[in-house]
Order: C-alpha cells, then structure tokens, then sequence
C-alpha cells in the first residue's frame, strides 16, 4: 500500500486517536496514513498519538539507505521489501522525495518505483517531502518512526532523498546504516569528503556487474583499514557487501549483514545507547519548537522589539536574548 503526505485536520469526534491507533495495529493502511499525516501537519493530537504508540515504539528493526543520487536506492529497497516479505515480516518504507518548488509536496519518484508492492497488505510505503530540510531527511521523519514502529511493523525502510555530502543525518535515526556506492560514479572520493565513512555500518556496493567494481571495493576498504585506529577491540568494523539491485543479486547478503550487525548492537548493548541518543535528539528538538512557540506569544517586548533595539544599538543581542529568557521564566 502507498500513501502520498497531503496535510490532514486532526482527527474528527467519531475518529478518534485510539480508534485509528486500533487500526493501524490491525493493518490499515488509511488509519497508518492517517497518523503520519498528523505527525507531518503538527496536529494537536500529536502527543495524544506519541503517548499511546510509546510503548511498542521501539519494536522494529529501522535501517536507513542512503547515497549519492543514481546509486539505485530505490531499487534496492524495493528487493528489500521483498526479501524482508518472504520472510514474513511487516515492511515499511519511508521514501524522503525532493520537494516540489511550488506545492512543498513529495515528488513521489520513489514511490513509483516501488508499485510491485502496492497491494500487499504486509508492506505500507509512505513518500515524505524534504520540505528543504537538509540532511536528506524531512523533519517529521523520527516522529514518523515512531508511529510506524509503534503501529507494528517489524522493519522500517528510510530512505533519503539522495542529496549527496550532507547525507548524515540518517545515522542519528537509523540503527543500521547502509551506504550505497556505483562503481565508475566518483562514490569512493565522495565518501572521503563527506565523512561518509563515519556513518555508514555497511556500504553497499550496488551494479555491481560494471567495471570499476574491484577499484571501488578496494578503494572503500582501505578508508576502512584507515579508520580502524579510532576502533578499539570489538568495534563494529563496517562490512562491504556487493549487489546489482536491479536482477535482485546480492540482497541475502545485505540482508545478512544488516543481522550480523544487529547481533552487534544486542550483544554490545551500543542498540540502546543509540536509541537514547535518538530520543536525546527528539526532546530537543521538541522543547526548541516548543519555546520558539512561546517566545511568540510572549507578553509585553518580544522579539520584534528585542531586535529593533539592538539594530538601533541601545541593547546588544547577549542582553536581548537574555531578557527574552527572563521574560518566558
């Protein structure tokens, strides 16, 4: 099933939070495309959802996929599903699409490419714009996250919008991140200016069937074996795995790899220490929004007029921040 992000009311008397989170966990697609709506248009919901969804939210096994445009992302997260299907599992997909200029919405590119699975009740797959959020994530994706972990599928599938070097922030979400890399596309190089290596758990060295293959391979494990002096005894040493997506090859293998580093995560309890961080991240960025609303709505000067002063010099911004504390306490 697929869903497009469209900006939704919060949910009417005779739907309520509970009733769509009933349903949600039963399967249905509306009812999971309901919530995330709501997650995306900040309803007044939101923390009604979060509270009842709270204590399955950590359930799910979420990988994120990303790279530089062209790399076959999508391709691979479409034998992905199926893989994870077979095994009779429950798949999402969170596919982040460029934002339109003019409507703000998804694209929905990847969406498209992903229609083998769309009337498999298993498997929801939901394009979320940017919305210009960098990081090739939208904003709303870790709440999004949540909902669906919460609601019951045991794998989420994110994937970025494919944006290139400023990629990262998948691995602030993700509990295993995989890097995609094409032979012949520059990959190796692009890895090194973007401290790629830093994130990735597993690179994936997609069409693996053109030339250049072994150059790639060989160029990645050597950033690896680079890096190996910051890793100390039992750290995760990222795996290199080969594929060509498009004729289904070599998705048991990063399938197994993903495993091999959840066995990791589990055993080295490092699953809970980036869960906490993730929920560390979430908080802040909650209780940010939440104070810039108040700054909004403060009484007397606000920040219109904290900053018309310090224009004219008669306050600085250290003191005018300062006051703007002083007056939300």
């Amino acid at each position: 099933m697929t869903e497009s992000s469209t900006p939704s009311p919060s949910p009417s008397p005779q739907r309520s939070v509970a009733e769509l989170v009933a349903r949600a966990r039963e399967g249905e697609a509306r009812a999971v495309a309901r919530l995330i709506t709501l997650v995306e248009s900040g309803a007044a919901a939101l923390a009604e959802i979060a509270a009842m969804l709270a204590p399955t939210a950590g359930d799910a096994i979420v990988v994120g996929l990303t790279g530089s445009p062209g790399v076959g992302k999508s391709t691979t997260t479409n034998e992905l599903v199926r893989a994870y299907r077979a095994a009779g599992k429950r798949v999402a997909v969170l596919a982040i699409d460029p934002s339109s200029p003019y409507t703000g919405g998804a694209i929905l590119g990847d969406r498209i490419r992903m229609q083998d699975h769309a009337t498999d009740p298993g498997v929801y797959i939901r394009s979320m714009s940017s919305r210009g959020h960098l990081g090739g994530l939208s904003a709303a994706t870790p709440a999004a996250v949540r909902v669906l972990a919460g609601v019951g599928f045991d794998v989420v599938l994110v994937e970025t919008v494919g944006v290139g070097q400023a990629e990262v922030e998948i691995a602030s979400l993700a509990d295993t991140t995989l890097v995609l890399l094409a032979p012949g596309m520059g990959d190796a190089i692009q890895a090194v200016k973007a401290g790629i290596l830093e994130i990735a758990d597993i690179f994936v060295i997609n069409k693996a069937d053109r030339d250049g293959v072994e150059a790639t391979h060989r160029d990645i494990q050597g950033m690896i074996a680079l890096g190996g002096s910051d890793r100390g005894p039992g750290d995760w040493r990222p795996r290199v795995v080969r594929a060509v997506a498009a004729r289904a090859e070599g998705i048991d293998g990063i399938i197994a790899a993903i495993e091999e580093h959840r066995t990791w995560l589990v055993d080295t309890d490092q699953l809970t220490v980036r869960r906490r961080r993730r929920a560390a991240a979430e908080i802040e960025a909650l209780a940010l929004g939440q104070l810039r609303a108040r700054f909004a709505e403060l009484p007397g000067e606000g920040l219109s007029a904290l900053a018309d002063k310090v224009v004219t010099g008669s306050l600085d911004p250290y003191a005018a921040a300062t006051q703007l504390l002083d007056e939300l306490v």
